[in-house]
């Protein structure tokens, strides 16, 4: 797979990033400067935020911030061009039907897709034998998915953690309801109960409407990698084959 070195890959991901989290900001900083508005009056977002509080709505903000530049990154990640290049298999392909097996080993190390790492591996033994070839080729294939398995793992994560976020919330707005009931001398209007309650519900709501599409576009991106990882398994054993005919 074409991996940007650790610089390239971290401006990447603060271009994702940053933008999202400005404007986010800004949108909330500008809430908290509006006069409050009547309940009937306040769109969904404003409700939203007052209903989680600002602890809960400013984790969940950031949680959400840091799913969407995950999710971006992982289906660039997982294009299938980052598996097997067309022109890579095409350039090999043609400088081995010319005898010209040293531009196809050249075009092979300088590609730094999955296929071109699988076949440098493999080219490297395969004067020991088609087996050491295909055994080196296997670890570096394995050590690549190992790669992929890592960054769409942090989606599984928040998959897991947003619903405990708001299962925390939902916990701590009932507690927060049952205290005024357990404080007062008198039986507590419903209004005074409901604050705890809304926020019971909202906290649950949100966490879930993050590990939703989290888990979703997790299993949807880890199927595609199985595939891509199978589909460049087999052409990186037939290209290797081609090359047998050049081994001395």
């Amino acid at each position: 797979m074409r991996f940007a070195s650790f610089r390239s890959s971290f401006a990447a991901w603060a271009r994702i990033t940053l933008p999202c989290a400005v404007s986010w900001f800004l949108m909330t900083g500008a809430l908290y400067a509006q006069e409050p508005a009547a309940p009937a009056q306040q769109n969904m977002l404003v409700k939203t935020w007052v209903a989680l509080g600002a602890s809960y709505a400013i984790t969940f903000l950031i949680m959400s911030i840091i799913l969407v530049a995950l999710v971006v990154r992982a289906i660039l990640a997982v294009q299938k061009s980052n598996f097997i290049p067309d022109d890579l298999v095409q350039g090999i392909e043609a400088s081995l039907a010319e005898k010209n097996a040293q531009a196809a080993v050249d075009l092979v190390q300088a590609d730094d897709s999955f296929l071109g790492q699988v076949l440098t591996a493999g080219l490297g033994k395969l004067q020991k034998g088609k087996e050491e070839a295909y055994e080196a080729m296997q670890i570096i294939g394995e050590a690549e998915i190992m790669k992929l398995e890592h960054l769409l793992g942090y989606l599984a994560l928040i998959g897991n953690i947003a619903p405990m976020v708001g299962l925390l919330g939902t916990v701590q707005g009932m507690v927060t309801s049952f205290g005024k009931i357990a404080a007062s001398a008198q039986t507590p209007k419903p209004n005074e109960l409901a604050g705890g309650i809304e926020q019971a519900l909202y906290t649950t709501l949100v966490g879930l409407l993050l590990a939703i599409p989290a888990i979703t576009v997790y299993n949807i991106l880890r199927n595609r990698v199985q595939r891509n990882t199978l589909l460049a398994g087999v052409q990186s054993e037939d290209l290797l084959e081609k090359f047998m005919p050049f081994v001395k």
